[in-house]
Parts: C-alpha cells; sequence; structure tokens
C-alpha cells in the first residue's frame, strides 16, 4: 500500500465515520418510518424470523427483507437500540462510497478520492446514511451495480456484468423490483442517447440474469408460500398502486423533485448543474469519438435525470425515492473535473460560478447554528445569536468563493467544499441534537414517563400522529392501546393525548379515576395516569 493509498484510506475512513456515524445516539429515531422499521427488525430478531416481516405480531408486508436482515445482525451483535437500527444504513454508504472510490481509481485515476468524498458529502447522502431505512440500501447496491455496469461497458470484462446483476438483485432485496426496472430504464435511454441500442442486447449474459434469480427469488418465493396474501400487498399495493395512485397521501406536484434533488446535491448543486449542462452541450461530439470513456458524462447525465423524471410522473412522492440519483451527480462533477483538470480539453471554467456555489456551501451553517431556536421557537431569532451565525456564514462563504477564484481554482473545489460540510453536521449534532431529539422523537416522552411510574404501565394514546404511535411501539416494544379505536384498557394505564384536554379526558373516562402527571410542552402532549375500571371516579 503506497502513502497516497493510505491517506486516501484514512481521509475516507474519518469522513464516513463523523459524517455518517458520530453523534448516531444522540437524538431517538424520528419520523414514522424510522421506529416502524427498526420495530420490524426487532420482532423478526425476537422471533427468530428471516422469513415473514412483523409488526404488532402480525405479517408486515410492504417491504422486503434487506433492511431487516441488516438490522437483525446489528441487534445480535450491539443488542437492541436505536442507533444499532441506524447502523445498517452508515455501512451501506460507507460501503458505497468505498466502491465509487476503487471504481474511479480503475478508471478514473486521480479522482478517486474527489469522488469518493464528493458522494459522501452530498446533504441526500449524509441524511439517509443516518436514518434507519431501506433507501439507503437500494442507493448503495443500485449506485454499485450501475459503476459496475459502466465498468464491464469501457472493459468489456464480464466480472463487472456479473456484480452489475449481483447488485440489482441486492436492490430488488432492499426495496423491490424498482432497481432492475430503473437500472434498465437509464440504461435503455443511455443507449438512445448514444445511438448504440446493441450493448443492451449484449447485456442480457444468461449468467447474469440467473445470478440475479438466484440471490432474489428465494425469498420473494418463500414469503408469497408462507403468505398468500404478499403479491397483492407488496406486488400490486405498494408498487404499481403506489405509483399510480395517491394511496398514501403523499401527493406532490410534478416539479416537487427539481427542489428535492437540488437539495439532496448540496454543496455540489451549483457546479452539478454545470456539468450537466456541459455534458448535455458535448453530447453529439461525445457520440461521435471512437473512446466509450468520453461517453462517461452522457451515461452519468441519463442516470441523475431518468430517476427524477419517472418519479415526477409517480402519484406518490417522498423525498427517498430520488436518492439513488444522487451519486450520479456526484460521478457527473467528477467527469466534469476530470476535463477541466486533466484532459484540458473543455471550455475554460467560468469563475462567476464561484459565487453561487459559495453561497450555496455555505448557507446551511446558518439555520445549523440557530436550529436550537428553530426548533424551540419556530422562528429565526435576533441580536447576537443571529449576528454570530451570520457572520460566521459570511466569512466562510467568502472564503469559498476566494478560493476558488484564486488560481488553484477547481483544484481546491473538494477540500474548500467540504470545511462548510464539516462545520454544518459539527453545528446540528453539537447545538440540536437535544432540541431534535425533544421535538421529533418519541424517546425522551417514553423516558419521561417511566420515570414518573412506580412500576411499568402500559400505554394508550388519543388520536396520536403515525411518528408518535410507531415512536411509542420502538421504545415500548410494544404498540399503544387506541382510545379513537375503542381500546380502552381496563387496567391501569397511562393515557398520551393533545396538551389541554382535560375536559375531552374527562368525557373519555367519565367513570375512570384519572391524574394529570405532567406536560410534555416540545410535543404539544400531556399525560394522564388512569387507573383501573371500577376505581372510583375523580378528576
Amino acid at each position: 500500500m503506497t502513502n497516497r493509498t493510505r491517506t486516501d484510506a484514512l481521509l475516507i475512513a474519518g469522513f464516513c465515520a463523523f459524517l455518517f456515524l458520530y453523534g448516531l445516539a444522540q437524538f431517538g429515531l424520528i419520523g414514522a418510518d424510522e421506529p416502524r422499521y427498526a420495530q420490524v427488525a426487532r420482532e423478526m430478531f425476537e422471533h427468530h424470523e428471516w422469513i415473514t416481516p412483523m409488526l404488532g405480531g402480525e405479517p408486515w408486508l410492504e417491504k422486503p427483507p434487506l433492511y431487516y436482515w441488516q438490522a437483525i445482525l446489528a441487534y445480535k451483535i450491539f443488542g437492541v437500540s436505536d442507533w444499532a437500527a441506524r447502523l445498517p444504513s452508515v455501512i451501506d454508504a460507507s460501503l458505497m462510497v468505498v466502491a465509487i472510490y476503487f471504481f474511479l481509481r480503475r478508471l478514473r485515476r486521480g479522482f478517486e478520492l474527489d469522488g469518493a468524498l464528493i458522494t459522501a458529502a452530498c446533504a441526500g447522502i449524509i441524511g439517509y446514511a443516518r436514518a434507519a431505512s431501506m433507501d439507503m440500501a437500494l442507493t448503495a447496491a443500485f449506485t454499485v451495480g450501475m459503476l459496475a455496469w459502466w465498468a464491464w461497458r469501457e472493459s468489456e470484462e464480464r466480472i463487472y456484468l456479473a456484480a452489475f446483476y449481483i447488485c440489482m438483485a441486492l436492490g430488488t432485496l432492499a426495496k423491490g423490483p424498482v432497481a432492475p426496472f430503473l437500472a434498465g430504464l437509464i440504461i435503455v435511454v443511455y443507449a438512445a442517447a448514444v445511438r448504440e441500442w446493441k450493448v443492451v442486447v449484449r447485456m442480457l449474459w444468461i449468467p447474469g440474469i440467473v445470478l440475479f434469480c438466484l440471490i432474489a427469488f428465494p425469498w420473494y418465493i418463500a414469503v408469497q408460500l408462507r403468505n398468500p396474501a404478499f403479491f397483492q400487498d407488496f406486488i400490486v399495493q405498494h408498487n404499481f398502486e403506489r405509483y399510480s395512485q395517491n394511496l398514501y397521501h403523499h401527493l406532490e406536484p410534478v416539479w416537487y423533485y427539481l427542489p428535492v434533488t437540488l437539495l439532496a446535491l448540496s454543496p455540489w448543486t451549483v457546479f452539478v448543474i454545470a456539468a450537466f449542462v456541459e455534458s448535455l452541450r458535448g453530447w453529439k461530439t461525445k457520440i461521435a469519438t471512437a473512446e466509450v470513456s468520453k461517453q462517461f458524462g452522457i451515461f452519468s447525465a441519463c442516470w441523475l435525470i431518468v430517476p427524477v423524471i419517472f418519479f415526477s410522473i409517480s402519484q406518490s412522492k417522498l423525498p427517498g425515492y430520488i436518492l439513488p440519483a444522487v451519486p450520479a451527480g456526484a460521478m457527473l462533477l467528477v467527469n466534469y473535473l476530470q476535463r477541466h483538470l486533466k484532459e484540458n480539453a473543455g471550455p475554460p471554467v467560468r469563475k462567476w460560478l464561484a459565487v453561487p456555489h459559495a453561497l450555496v456551501a455555505s448557507a446551511p451553517i446558518l439555520p445549523a447554528l440557530l436550529i436550537a431556536y428553530i426548533l424551540e421557537q419556530h422562528r429565526l431569532p435576533g441580536g447576537r445569536p443571529m449576528f454570530v451565525a451570520v457572520t460566521i456564514t459570511f466569512v466562510v462563504c467568502v472564503g469559498v468563493a476566494l478560493t476558488l477564484v484564486s488560481n488553484a481554482g477547481l483544484r481546491m473545489l473538494r477540500f474548500v467544499t467540504l470545511i462548510p460540510v464539516v462545520l454544518t453536521v459539527a453545528a446540528v449534532l453539537k447545538l440540536g441534537s437535544t432540541d431534535l431529539d425533544r421535538t421529533l422523537s418519541a424517546r425522551p416522552l417514553v423516558r419521561e414517563i417511566a420515570n414518573m411510574e412506580t412500576h411499568p404501565l402500559p400505554l394508550a394514546v388519543y388520536r396520536p400522529t403515525r411518528e408518535l404511535e410507531y415512536g411509542i411501539t420502538f421504545y415500548q416494544n410494544q404498540p399503544p392501546a387506541h382510545y379513537d379505536w375503542g381500546n380502552i384498557p381496563q387496567q391501569e394505564h397511562v393515557l398520551i393525548i393533545a396538551e389541554n384536554s382535560e375536559v375531552l379526558v374527562a368525557r373519555l373516562l367519565p367513570s375512570r379515576r384519572t391524574v394529570l402527571l405532567d406536560h410534555f410542552t416540545p410535543q404539544h402532549l400531556e399525560f394522564y395516569w388512569v387507573a383501573a375500571a371500577g376505581s372510583p371516579a375523580t378528576h
């Protein structure tokens, strides 16, 4: 191992550890999906179940098992916890970054570290690498698969085509048939763009297809045999109907993924756009060239834009859907850097790009420094906190811009852009973890109730949010009883309800003794001790 390789390895390990792993347990599971997926994995782990996902003791057939299998292994090694539930995404993101490094080292030598760190520092990658979800597992498998396909395209070595089919099988186990379908769509669009349809025919390699089937199909067959409703629930409802209908109330405008993609690509958004435009301008030239390697920019552009268009048509839209397109933006930027720094073949870099890039890169520092005020007061503060945050953001912005317009220019792009990324992540973890925990997670609520109890009591809820319901389910390891479903426990319990609900509680429990235990102001909740049925009613 050379000194440069050692240095690269240390840098990649250090940045992945900080951006993905550091502070993973500082705030609890947030949203509805994180605690739900973590709980499904826990129930599979506790029941020694590897085929049928389970939630509340019943089959839960909405998602394939790859994330659950990874989380089960994390639970076996580290015990059940929220950070262990997030660990699979950390590992998947890190492996993806390492794979990008080796791909670029093999085919774009000299830019392997740039590509790896640019990908790791994308806002979308950082966010989902810290989440207990299927999106990073799909993105990692999909990214490695697409890079393997391109390596086969350039080298004609079948080992890369085999890797492509293996990764598509893993993507199918991560989130379903969307992985091979999206990959096929991107490749077809690329083939049309370069007018070379035979590449699509040549990739239909029988041993690769067999590999795909051997890896992906056994679980699908086993879960269908055990659960006859699986095909209808997962394939029909959660794939075809989710795409064509707004079943789960995730309707957004058709342009929704444009700002989402630009945000997910930050802080590199400005230069990714420049690289995308340049790739389109050089389209005909690259088609005419005899070197396939010159078409990598076109391939990356197809990889970036096809998922955005595909999911923009969908009736159901969530931010994580276009995460597999984010590494394509990083590859476009690497291709752009190679042209301008190594080949000297492209037009001169416009220095005015430095200013918008500096603004986009440094802008997140401001809300990161003020995150506690934003979460607690739902507004930006005035006075000294705002002055300090604006000053730091301005200084970083000016520093980034001046560096990029200097003689070093693009050679310093990766280094100087990572500075605001590190500052933003550090500020969020240092200044916002406590408030993120208290305002967005059920963890502190469940802990506060447990600290008040003289003995463990079951929890009940009235008209909870999905986030609260699934959060309580994970942190209590059992679903709460639902008053609004008519499920009022007869035994002594604790009721969690919206604040200022004294009159409503009296109406819901006219013959039960209740005591207001406390308020949980960050989430506008309060909780009551409810006596067992038959106790004297005193409010």
